[in-house]
């Protein structure tokens, strides 16, 4: 709970019991992101919860007027870089930014199109002009030979709309492939010597809070450079918006969306997965009927999860006690860069910080820390 204006805080008494935050680091600043979205191009079949118009901002249309449109914007950048000095240059190296196609299937778009995406982003990358390239794609459309090629033209990191391990849940949301073929995608990533991105659907149709948790321990276990966790919302335009309707597919409340992503936050940290989103970004034109749709998200399953880690941290504090019993503890110290996280939405956990008998108080130091106070 939030200290009382006027009132001094009260001092830690004792030798504090540190410990970290339980995300990994970042290992540097994120870089800007020149994003390209293809919606529905290279997929095979339309999925149940799937609206890529409505989540990308943009339309569907000819691949070479995406090409041509990604020409101008890689040209500016070489115009940028011509006009600027070398200092400048220099900065604008260290912040180049990372091509990323988003939406559609990237790896199944129609010869010679993944190659000539790539081919027209080489000079860029060898200028420093674009630090690196990513895409996304489906896990059972990606191959060694190709992503190897591919790899040679460029490209760095492939993210695999996973969703699921569960073979039920992919059935159910019409995913076209099943677990042990998305488990063969992410194994293929690897072996062409590319990074790993894995993104879930927590609360699809077909799964439950279990086979989430199962997801995001397999995840952990694939270890991928970054995960992405988008629960899965009831989007205007959509077959799943048909299916909700008539009462076929009840989406996860957000509470118990919030309890799940957080504990999933807790297995990926603990792996060293960086967790690069969660929830989708809003639209224009975004048009959500049902599900755990909040605007803060991502901040209140983060929240979550560090209450879920203090509490373990107490335990831990308790065992390492010399005297075998429960230390006293009243006192939490969060490093004051966590301020506008560690209480929740509006002060939500506060009360929850109250029933461990834990007042909250900020200081300078990197990690956290409880003690008697």
């Amino acid at each position: 709970m939030k200290p009382q204006r006027g009132v001094p805080p009260p001092e830690p008494v004792g030798i504090p019991f540190r410990f970290p935050h339980p995300e990994p680091p970042r290992g540097g600043k994120a870089g800007q992101v020149l994003p390209v979205f293809l919606p529905y191009a290279g997929c095979p079949e339309r999925c149940i919860f799937c609206n890529q118009p409505a989540q990308t901002g943009q339309a569907p249309e000819p691949l070479a007027s995406i090409y041509e449109r990604l020409q101008e914007r890689l040209a500016s950048l070489s115009g940028l870089e011509a006009n600027s000095s070398a200092p400048q240059r220099a900065a604008s190296a260290q912040a180049s930014p990372e091509l990323a196609f988003y939406g559609g299937t990237f790896t199944a778009l129609p010869a010679p199109w993944p190659q000539r995406f790539l081919e027209l982003a080489q000079p860029h990358l060898s200028a420093g002009r674009l630090s690196r390239v990513r895409c996304s794609t489906r896990p059972d459309a990606v191959f060694v030979p190709q992503l190897a090629e591919l790899r040679t033209l460029g490209l760095s990191l492939v993210e695999l709309g996973v969703q699921s391990f569960d073979d039920g849940a992919l059935a159910a949301s019409r995913r076209g492939y099943t677990g042990a073929q998305a488990r063969r995608g992410c194994e293929a990533v690897r072996e062409a010597g590319l990074s790993l991105g894995v993104q879930l659907m927590p609360g699809m149709p077909g799964q439950t809070a279990a086979a989430f948790r199962a997801d995001s321990a397999q995840t952990a276990a694939l270890a991928p450079e970054l995960a992405r966790l988008y629960p899965c919302l009831v989007l205007e335009g959509t077959p799943l918006a048909d299916v909700w309707r008539a009462g076929g597919y009840a989406p996860w409340p957000l509470a118990a969306a919030v309890d799940e992503l957080a504990a999933a936050l807790l297995t990926l940290w603990a792996a060293g997965v960086r967790v690069g989103r969660i929830g989708l970004a809003e639209q224009e034109g975004l048009t959500v009927l049902a599900g755990p749709r909040h605007p803060a998200l991502g901040q209140m399953a983060r929240a979550r999860a560090l209450l879920l880690r203090v509490r373990r941290a107490l335990g831990e504090r308790d065992r390492e006690a010399a005297s075998g019993a429960a230390a006293q503890a009243g006192l939490l110290l969060v490093p004051r860069r966590l301020q506008g996280e560690a209480l929740g939405q509006k002060g939500a956990l506060a009360a929850d910080y109250a029933a461990l008998g834990l007042r909250v108080r900020f200081w300078d130091e990197p990690d956290l820390a409880i003690c008697a106070g």
